[in-house]
């Protein structure tokens, strides 16, 4: 028996399974065999990870920069499949193997938590419930300073998701952090200790073993991988009426489709978020133009042309459309 995460709302997941309640997320266990894909791109990532960190000093930095954070983000990936049950059927062992944190800024368990709690398919883009809404509400936006107005809206440009995206990001998250820690509502300590012990074994490779200053792995290796992970999400989610219509549908090009581990066939995900990884690509293909009807067309064919399209040009408004 496996164990698959899954969100028990109707209609967010598909598959028969005996649902069952752990202290960090809900699962439902189903029979399968392990999966060796995604056992391999665990080795894949943590071997890339360690040739690039032991050549850090001979490396130039054209070449560090787009490696480092696509390793970063392609962990991130990875950390995303463990979060849905993947990929043997122990939930301890999927947490096991993706326990280093290398991009640190977020613990495992608290972006398990968040995620699962945005696959309730009802609640997307809602901005108090979806905790992944990049959408305001008009009250927040009101009480705003006109200059971080302008902060907000360059970020819902791709530059801005790219080149600022993480730092909001991470000061949004440890800022909500704090606010809940004074207010005693915080991630528990487990949660924490389990995270800094991960990011303790990376920063011990990368500075005691590798000799790469702190700088320079935030730089090279931090930054560009939560900004790659942060181009995955730039359009994934559009506020409409219809459920259906909210997820979006990237005929990647192979090299995003491997690094986002075909996450880019998000509305297919929603749909079916127990399935793994390498089993997407058929399926949407068998099921393309359902998919393509359901989610209102709601497309786009690879990231050139979200570049070519949104590179300055904000996708949409901050303000979420249906707020009151």
């Amino acid at each position: 028996m496996r164990i698959d995460a899954f969100v028990r709302e109707k209609g967010t997941h598909q598959g028969s399974g005996t649902a069952v309640k752990t202290k960090h997320a809900t699962y439902s266990v189903r029979p399968t065999r392990l999966e060796w894909p995604t056992l391999i791109v665990a080795f894949a990532v943590y071997g890339a990870f360690a040739l690039l960190t032991l050549n850090y000093h001979s490396l130039p930095w054209w070449v560090l920069l787009p490696l480092g954070g696509y390793v970063v983000a392609w962990h991130g990936s990875l950390q995303h499949e463990a979060v849905h049950g993947h990929p043997t059927n122990l939930a301890w062992l999927n947490e096991a193997l993706v326990w280093p944190s290398l991009w640190l800024w977020m613990p495992y368990r608290a972006y398990m938590k968040l995620h699962l709690k945005h696959h309730r398919n009802s609640q997307l883009t809602d901005p108090l419930e979806d905790p992944e809404s990049y959408y305001m509400t008009p009250g927040r936006w009101n009480r705003m300073h006109p200059v971080l107005r302008a902060v907000f809206r360059f970020n819902n440009t791709f530059a801005g998701r790219l080149l600022i995206g993480p730092l909001i990001a991470a000061v949004g998250y440890w800022g909500s952090e704090i606010h809940a820690r004074r207010s005693g509502k915080s991630s528990d300590g487990a949660t924490w200790l389990h995270h800094i012990l991960g990011s303790a074994v990376v920063l011990v490779w990368v500075i005691g073993v590798c000799e790469i200053p702190l700088w320079g792995y935030l730089l090279f290796f931090v930054y560009p991988g939560i900004s790659l992970t942060l181009i995955r999400s730039f359009l994934e989610h559009q506020a409409r009426d219809r459920t259906g219509e909210r997820t979006v549908i990237i005929e990647a090009e192979p090299v995003f489709s491997l690094l986002y581990l075909n996450n880019n066939l998000h509305a297919l995900h929603h749909e079916r978020p127990g399935m793994a990884w390498y089993r997407l690509p058929k399926v949407y293909s068998a099921q393309r133009a359902r998919l393509l009807a359901e989610n209102g067309g709601y497309f786009y064919k690879g990231y050139r042309e979200v570049v070519r399209r949104f590179l300055l040009k904000a996708k949409e408004p901050v303000v979420h459309p249906m707020s009151s």
